[in-house]
């Protein structure tokens, strides 16, 4: 069902003015992102007539651009992407782990998102695995999924990672599963300050090593005494490191995955209206308590779309990643061997969940819906078989 109001409306009624306005100050990414999310199931990318195997309503599918930016993407990949996942889940209380920058630091990341984002990963995941190999704490081999999120609720700039972590580990030497508390996975006060020491070591690695880029009233932080004078304050406050109770059950992880991991920095969902005083939308106020949390903001259009590029990644960057038990090299072999610990089955073929079925049933009874035709890029397909047929319709 397509939403009343999407970003691709926004990006075809502005987007043209707003490329000319910023001509040269927008990277070939953000061009793409824009382009891809205009086109996206239209039929300037081709598609294909579906038909119901039941009762033979039949719609026209218009391909989707598959940019990872996009909101109306993002459904199909995420339940593709869970689907794999599932299979990895252990039979323990989950925790879900959250690691923000300081808004100092964050506004270093701004110019330098490949290199401070990648960081970020590196400090949160080193810090979690030697805390929890720490035998004062939990003292043991854990696994970790970890999703980057770049935005707030009002599409600002806020890098954070969430993390999602078995609550228990395998012993050092493979002898034993080790459970961490039920409510308690590792101290966060612990932490927030071996990431704040990891993290500030390195980024001033990267500074003395000439890779960060500063302009505009950030360029005299290219200078080293500067550099280090805007670091000072944050060297002394506390880093926010979160940790929420454990989940409820794998399906509850699962369904908590499902709405992180493929998320972008506005859903269709949360738009209200477009018109010529700006973009209106929902948003958090995570000052506020209870009903007032929930706020609603209008944004010029220029400025929203500013916003919106603001959380384009760089090409070729792994916003998921995945270490200690669950790293790539270790996965297979490394979940065997805690299910062994745990004593539980491993899942067999016939429980592997096969590819998912992310086609629509048919609007009129629910049936399955068939590919009958498929049509290239900028064409629009014949007519329907059947021109007779009284209870067919176009879903563009």
């Amino acid at each position: 069902m397509r939403a009343e109001l999407e970003i691709a409306d926004i990006f075809r009624a502005a987007g043209p003015a707003y490329r000319i306005a910023h001509a040269g100050r927008l990277s070939l990414t953000q061009l793409k992102v824009m382009s891809a999310i205009e086109h996206c199931r239209t039929a300037s990318l081709g598609g294909h007539v579906e038909a119901c195997e039941d009762c033979g309503q039949w719609r026209i599918a218009y391909n989707s651009c598959r940019n990872r930016h996009c909101p109306k993407c993002q459904g199909a990949a995420a339940r593709t992407w869970l689907a794999e996942r599932e299979t990895d889940l252990l039979p323990v209380g989950y925790f879900h782990v959250v690691f923000t920058l300081p808004a100092d630091v964050a506004d270093i990341a701004f110019h330098n998102k490949a290199l401070v984002y990648d960081l970020l990963f590196k400090a949160a995941s080193e810090t979690m695995l030697t805390i929890a190999a720490d035998p004062r704490h939990l003292g043991a081999r854990i696994g970790i999924t970890a999703v980057l999120h770049t935005w707030g609720s009002a599409i600002t700039h806020h890098p954070h990672v969430h993390m999602i972590v078995p609550g228990g580990g395998i012993a050092p030497d493979g002898s034993r599963w080790i459970s961490s508390r039920p409510a308690f996975l590792l101290p966060v006060r612990v932490l927030g300050k071996v990431f704040r020491r990891l993290f500030l070591t390195r980024l001033v690695a990267l500074h003395e090593a000439g890779r960060l880029a500063f302009f505009g009233p950030q360029a005299h932080l290219t200078e080293r005494r500067a550099f280090l004078r805007h670091l000072a304050p944050v060297r002394k406050t506390r880093w926010v490191v979160y940790a929420k109770a454990p989940f409820a059950g794998p399906e509850a992880v699962l369904a908590y995955l499902s709405r992180y991991t493929h998320r972008v920095a506005i859903s269709n969902r949360r738009l209200i209206k477009f018109d010529e005083s700006g973009v209106t939308f929902r948003y958090k106020d995570y000052r506020r308590d209870g009903a007032d949390r929930q706020q609603v903001m209008t944004l010029a259009t220029p400025e929203f779309i500013r916003r919106f590029l603001l959380h384009v990644l760089p090409s070729g960057f792994h916003r998921i990643r995945h270490y200690g038990l669950l790293a790539a090299s270790a996965r297979k072999a490394s979940l065997a061997l805690a299910r062994e610990l745990l004593d539980v089955a491993a899942p067999s073929d016939d429980d592997t969940p096969g590819e998912p079925d992310v086609r629509p049933p048919c609007p009129c009874c629910g049936g399955r819906m068939i590919v009958i035709e498929v049509f290239e890029q900028w064409r629009q397909p014949r007519g329907p078989p059947d021109a007779t047929a009284t209870n067919r319709e176009n879903y563009p």
